[in-house]
């Protein structure tokens, strides 16, 4: 086709899209597949999130958190001193177990005491945070949800060293059926493995209460194995 002929028919072709789309018409020579190219920005595709890695892939078996020995010395008189083990459908990631001792003393009554520990391990994930910050959050859920035991009396927070990364003991006590309970509960945090202690006691039958110093000195200490168990489990 001649040359003005060309261009003649360019800016008819022009004059016949809506107004809209004039300007992106030219009255150039220039091929229009080439001024469209030119004008495209380029896509800009937002990079996804990322997330530190967990630390800690697994946890230990719960019912060898701890030492055979703290058991004992926590449940004298442990039914079975190997624990309970709670059901779980994901041993990595949440584990439980639980022992129940009841030392009978004749006529000076009977000491009863349970001591209870659970795992609860976070992956990374870029949708809700690192496995650290997860783990941080149900820390500070469980130490909430300690101090919100129903009709729990004089609970006061004590800050845990040398246990993890941070670790808090709640006690309280608690009357249940007449009975007086004392309470401590450990809520340890190592990077990103929540590990929670519970530990209790009471005298039944006349027996004295157990003392608060006590059981506290004992769960803190119990904690500290667990964390280190949980440590161990991951190499």
């Amino acid at each position: 086709m001649h040359r003005s002929a060309k261009r003649l028919a360019s800016l008819l072709t022009c004059a016949a899209v809506p107004v809209l789309l004039v300007a992106g018409c030219s009255g150039s020579d220039s091929d229009s597949s080439g001024d469209a190219s030119s004008s495209a920005a380029p896509g800009s595709a937002k990079p996804s999130p990322t997330v530190a890695p967990a630390k800690f892939k697994t946890l230990p078996n719960p019912c060898e958190a701890f030492s055979k020995d703290t058991v004992k010395k926590m449940l004298p008189k442990a039914k079975d001193t190997s624990g309970d083990r709670g059901k779980s459908t994901d041993n990595a990631s949440h584990g439980t177990c639980s022992w129940t001792s009841s030392d009978e003393k004749g006529v000076d009554g009977t000491q009863w005491r349970w001591l209870d520990v659970g795992y609860q391990r976070y992956d990374s994930d870029p949708g809700v945070g690192s496995g650290d910050k997860r783990a941080t959050d149900f820390a500070t859920k469980q130490i909430a949800d300690a101090k919100a035991t129903k009709d729990a009396k004089k609970v006061s927070t004590v800050q845990t060293s040398g246990t993890g990364d941070e670790a808090t003991a709640i006690t309280y006590d608690v009357k249940r059926d007449g009975t007086n309970f004392k309470n401590t509960t450990v809520v340890a945090r190592t990077a990103n493995i929540v590990v929670t202690v519970n530990y209790n006691g009471a005298g039944l039958a006349g027996a004295d209460a157990p003392k608060s110093a006590d059981l506290l000195k004992q769960t803190q200490a119990a904690a500290k194995e667990a964390v280190t168990a949980a440590t161990k489990a991951n190499g």
